[in-house]
């Protein structure tokens, strides 16, 4: 009997613990939504003006991601009233607007990747949608890759760049929406489907803030000067962004120590600055061609401005191309008094290198003569000492430094003097110059070297520049470099005005030329590296070995065009015999 109790026991556990959870399901659903159908007729053609409504049903539940941002409907239609589904999942996609749409225009409905099934998130990657108002289907593409001319790496997550065509008329206004615009993938590729013939002006565009519209100085710009005439398809249009230069534009006012500072965007070459105040005659003005600021140094005690209350002072300033009057509040702080410490970049300093000291101030005058260097505690060492040429806040102390010593620099107080002010204490700075054995060398041959001179430059893992040199020729060396890992980057003077200009869309102007090595350049201790670099070579840091496009093969003929892959169509208009533009830049 007991076995027989014990047995029932077991047989409803067993029951019951079958019935607990869920059933285990099938494979896991990873096909994306199909499309079934339209609300426009199947042929696509001929469709009335006056249709306010796009509807595409699709196999199963849906959502929209994003679909603000990846939507694009080129050409562009005005007063988009509604899209769904918004919040809900449905089965099919509803876009509703007030515009009549224009006579014998193909439009195109780019999705993006906004297009996902509801339950596993399968993305319908990049589909589109066509149709006509005339009596055909416009089929001519424009396809290529965008890259960034001054990018170290791969930029992650959501890539922000745009290519629109805007068509030729007498005037462009680029303060619209491109006739035709698509989103660039994060590979790079771009293209503009279902386009008319024509002349047209391309551009692409980092499009920050997802207004489709170029924000100049504010987004990444690329151009070609000249329309490209698309009577057929055109396959490697290929266009470099670079920064774009901001346009000219005062900033603000704002106390700083010394006096005031000036801020303007578009870095402009020369700004003339005048007091109109009373009470405030005596200034200093001074401003780096090419320099977003420009310092007002005064004397606010023996002016008697700002010392109980905050002064109104008003300066009107003077670009060459805009004129103005401003001013700004302004209040003494006391804090802020002329200082001077270490500018070597770490407590030691570097083999054969110039012992540096900088000031928050502009430096005028400095007595070094008064001032003393001894090595070890002990000794007198001779030094000489001058404002630097190219850094009118830094002193380059020089002498016969020796590695493995130590030294101690004495400032005295008011030996360092700027317009108005001195400094107010004496500075001792303590210093070991560091051993050659902890350093090492970078040496690079160039092939096609820039005729101009320019900048090549090491940069760190977080792309702060570390070492720079200015120079002209195939040759460039680096002698005491710390131990690293680096990025190099060449940045040309085209213009030799010895600043690298960006490019300026509106004056069509190309920004200067740049080059990044496609490899880190790896710095050992007593060890000299040599590189070969060929500035022809488009390998990047990302893809070292470069592309080697790989056969694909082409859908079938009766395959809708909604099923064939953006990798497919990217490799069959690569393969195909269509004409190809060389960039211009």
């Amino acid at each position: 009997m007991k076995r027989l109790l014990l047995l029932f026991v077991i047989c409803f556990l067993a029951h019951s613990c079958a019935r607990v959870g869920a059933p285990v399901g099938g494979p896991k659903d990873t096909l994306a939504p199909k499309f079934l159908s339209s609300n426009i007729d199947s042929t696509r053609i001929n469709v009335k003006r006056d249709i306010h409504e796009l509807r595409l049903d699709f196999d199963e539940y849906i959502t929209l991601k994003d679909i603000n941002k990846n939507l694009i409907i080129s050409p562009p239609i005005k007063n988009i009233k509604r899209i769904l589904p918004s919040n809900i999942a449905n089965k099919y996609v509803m876009i509703q607007w007030e515009d009549t749409l224009q006579a014998n225009t193909t439009y195109n409905f780019n999705f993006g990747n906004s297009i996902a099934d509801n339950n596993e998130a399968n993305i319908l990657r990049y589909f589109n949608f066509a149709f006509s108002t005339g009596d055909k289907l416009d089929d001519l593409y424009v396809s290529g890759d965008i890259t960034d001319a001054l990018a170290i790496k791969k930029k992650q997550g959501e890539n922000k760049f745009v290519v629109g065509l805007y068509q030729v008329k007498d005037t462009i206004n680029y303060k619209q929406k491109p006739y035709y615009i698509t989103k660039v993938d994060e590979d790079g590729y771009y293209e503009l489907n279902y386009l008319t013939p024509g002349k047209y002006k391309i551009i692409a565009f980092e499009d920050e803030n997802g207004n489709s519209v170029y924000d100049p100085g504010k987004e990444k710009i690329g151009f070609q000067k000249e329309p490209i005439d698309i009577e057929k398809s055109v396959s490697g249009l290929n266009l470099k962004v670079y920064p774009s230069k901001k346009p000219l534009k005062y900033g603000e006012m704002k106390e700083s120590p010394g006096g005031i500072t000036m801020t303007f965007e578009g870095n402009p070459e020369k700004v003339k600055v005048a007091s109109i105040n009373e009470k405030l005659q005596d200034i200093k003005v001074t401003h780096r061609p090419k320099s977003d600021s420009v310092k007002i140094w005064f004397d606010a005690v023996k002016s008697d401005v700002g010392q109980t209350a905050n002064d109104n002072l008003k300066f009107s300033y003077d670009t060459g191309s805009k004129q103005d009057t401003v001013s700004v509040f302004y209040k003494y702080n006391k804090k802020n008094a002329m200082d001077l410490e270490s500018d070597n970049g770490g407590p030691g300093l570097a083999p054969n290198s110039d012992f540096r000291i900088k000031s928050g101030y502009i430096i005028d005058k400095i007595s070094p003569e008064k001032w003393v260097l001894k090595s070890d505690s002990l000794t007198t060492q001779e030094f000489t000492a001058k404002i630097s040429e190219t850094n009118p806040y830094q002193i380059v102390i020089h002498s016969d430094f020796v590695t493995g010593k130590k030294y101690q620099l004495t400032i005295p107080k008011e030996t360092v003097s700027s317009f108005y002010a001195k400094n107010v204490q004496s500075k001792r700075f303590d210093f070991e110059v560091e051993k050659v054995d902890q350093f090492g060398s970078l040496a690079f041959t160039l092939q096609n070297a820039p005729d101009a001179s320019y900048w090549i430059q090491l940069l760190d893992a977080s792309d702060k520049v570390i070492y720079s040199r200015y120079t002209k020729g195939n040759n460039v060396k680096f002698d005491i470099l710390k131990p690293n890992e680096y990025i190099v980057r060449i940045l040309v003077d085209n213009n030799g005005n010895k600043f690298w200009d960006e490019a300026d869309f509106e004056k069509e102007t190309f920004a200067e030329d740049s080059y990044v090595f496609y490899k880190k350049a790896i710095v050992r201790p007593l060890w000299e590296t040599k590189e070969d670099w060929d500035l022809k070579d488009t390998r990047t840091l990302d893809n070292p070995k470069g592309n080697t496009p790989k056969p694909v093969e082409p859908p079938k003929e009766d395959a809708p065009k909604e099923t064939v892959t953006k990798e497919v169509e990217k490799e069959l208009k690569s393969q195909s015999g269509n004409a190809v533009l060389t960039p211009v830049k």
